[in-house]
């Protein structure tokens, strides 16, 4: 049995690829994980490849989810994705973005996409 807070991180990435999808986005990779980090979500926007962070908060008592998404966090994301482009070159020629998903609440969740959140 998972722990709730994974359950809570799956059920928030599944409620983002719904509206990654329905944005016209395709997935192109769930969880990509390597030794300097992982990104939740990369898809394909069109042309461009968009390397997706998830963040989920219950509630606001320790501030907004999109906000945990500090320079730390977005230097971590940003070594992961260049891993992905060495480890698959073919996408390395793709213009690309780096977009967040902020996700808060309990039972009613409010969604915030935020599109080309931080630059390499």
């Amino acid at each position: 049995m998972k722990a709730a807070h994974l359950e809570r991180g799956e059920d928030a990435e599944r409620l983002a690829l719904g509206a990654a999808r329905t944005r016209g986005l395709a997935l192109v990779k769930r969880n990509y994980r390597c030794k300097v980090g992982e990104i939740d979500l990369i898809c394909e926007d069109g042309d461009v490849l968009v390397f997706i962070e998830v963040r989920y908060r219950r509630n606001t008592d320790y501030g907004l989810a999109a906000e945990t998404v500090g320079h730390r966090k977005q230097m971590k994301i940003i070594r992961a994705a260049k891993q992905f482009l060495q480890r698959y070159p073919a996408w390395a020629v793709r213009p690309m973005r780096f977009d967040v998903v902020a996700i808060q609440g309990s039972g009613q969740t409010e969604l915030e996409w935020i599109e080309d959140a931080f630059q390499l």
